[in-house]
């Protein structure tokens, strides 16, 4: 398809007053990316060299989440607005301008359908180049009812036909109409404008287009495709279930791609998350955005991890959660009940358990005791600790930043360090214990009189 240029109009301009929500319904997540975030990446998979993005509702929200999707393509989306709802074959004219412009192929997809996958979009392109002028999508749900009839004569679409006006034989057909549809360049524009709106709503409906094209003589197929793709989203409920399919899409391809997942149904996925081969993932893993880790790692159960980069054979948890801007390195360890913000975990460094490393450098080698806390914020600013290579920090200690700790250094358990820590030193950070006998009695006692008074 790559001789075909194309355009893909998205429709985003429903006000989705079934999601009982502020937030414009097509901004409403799967895999932690817009659903409309889904649909321009699935045409644009699909060969589409231009989008024109149709808003409405919640117009400005949309648009600057549309404006960030410009992806590796460089481009954003073009928007228009639908100023009036009049109907599908309205909204689709709102983007007139860009369909003006004589693309091949003109997809006519919607912004609330996250799990659309390009290969469909492909196979509707391919019947256009093929001669047709109109390819509908099409699906067989388990129960028809509700949904549009594609009504169809030796292999042509003739009609699509909403439910309340088919006849007794056209409710028997199983194969309905999804609404989206590819639409050849040069037959789009004639198409859309001899649409009427001669209904009860007085509305311009898109599904018009297929007897008007039949009524010319122009060829109209229908491409089948799985109720997933399908799937639109109006309530909560269906975007969990959209959020389940995709979920599952996304377990598959990361096992089929050498990863294994130990309780597959229990890890969760961002849009945007690469997991090596070899990776093991244990039960109870959520992965937040920009996760990258590489093959052979380890992700023991019960792990949160968000824009972290994970090397080769490094370890994770259980039990540990990677925040913004993390490295972890090769065969780097953060172990169980750790927090990593904004570190860079060098290889063969430790961070057992225990411990809070934020805006820190650990070095190769060095081991953090349990309970270690880089103390980054001063309540204004944050702060760099730097620890070098093989450095050993005992149990419980308090790391004050800004703060150096040189290569090869000692820092005695239970300390609180705030000065910089030379190569190869030793540092105690302690104030000094005083033991005085029987006091403890006499304490308890006082404690316990006070009580009973009280």
């Amino acid at each position: 398809m790559s001789e075909r240029s194309c355009l893909a109009v998205i429709l985003a301009a429903g006000e989705g007053t079934r999601m009982k929500s502020s937030l414009p319904k097509v901004l409403h997540e799967v895999g932690r990316l817009p659903m409309i975030g889904h649909v321009l990446a699935a045409a644009r998979q699909a060969g589409a060299n231009g989008e024109a993005v149709v808003i409405g509702h919640g117009a400005e929200e949309v648009r600057a989440a549309v404006e960030l999707q410009a992806g590796a393509s460089g481009r954003s989306p073009e928007v228009f607005v639908q100023r009036e709802r009049l109907g599908t074959a309205h909204a689709v004219l709102a983007a007139r301008q860009a369909i003006a412009r004589g693309y091949d192929d003109v997809l006519v997809v919607f912004g609330d359908h996250p799990l659309l996958q390009p290969e469909v979009l492909m196979d509707a392109r391919a019947r256009l180049a093929a001669g047709a002028a109109v390819a509908v999508l099409g699906f067989r749900p388990p129960v028809p009812t509700g949904y549009g009839r594609l009504v169809e004569n030796d292999g042509r679409l003739i009609a699509i036909r909403e439910e309340k006006d088919c006849t007794e034989a056209e409710r028997k057909i199983g194969f309905c109409n999804s609404g989206i549809m590819a639409i050849a360049g040069e037959h789009a524009l004639p198409l859309l404008d001899a649409v009427g709106n001669d209904n009860a709503k007085g509305e311009f409906y898109l599904t018009d287009i297929v007897e008007i094209a039949h009524g010319l003589g122009l060829s109209v197929k229908a491409v089948e495709a799985s109720f997933e793709n399908a799937l639109g989203v109006n309530n909560r409920a269906e975007l969990a279930e959209a959020e389940a399919i995709w979920q599952r899409r996304k377990r598959l391809q990361s096992m089929l791609s050498g990863v294994t997942l130990v309780a597959p149904e229990t890890v969760f996925f961002s849009h945007d998350t690469e997991i090596g081969a070899d990776t093991l993932v244990e039960p109870n893993v959520v992965f937040g955005p920009g996760v990258k880790v590489a093959g052979g790692a380890t992700i023991h159960g019960f792990c949160h991890i968000e824009d972290s980069q994970i090397a080769a054979g490094a370890k994770i948890g259980p039990f540990a959660r990677l925040r913004g801007g993390s490295m972890v390195l090769e065969k780097a360890k953060v172990g169980t009940f750790c927090e990593i913000k904004k570190a860079r975990i060098e290889p063969g460094a430790k961070v057992p358990h225990l411990s809070y490393i934020g805006d820190a450098v650990i070095g190769c080698g060095s081991n953090i005791g349990a309970g270690t806390i880089t103390c980054n914020y001063d309540g204004v600013n944050k702060h760099l600790t730097e620890i070098g290579a093989d450095v050993f920090i005992g149990t419980n200690s308090s790391l004050v930043a800004p703060l150096k700790v040189g290569a090869g250094a000692y820092v005695a358990a239970g300390s609180v360090v705030t000065d910089d820590v030379p190569d190869d030193a030793l540092a105690f950070g302690r104030a000094r214990q005083v033991t005085r006998e029987g006091r403890g009695k006499q304490l308890r006692e006082r404690m316990a009189r006070a009580k009973k008074k009280g």
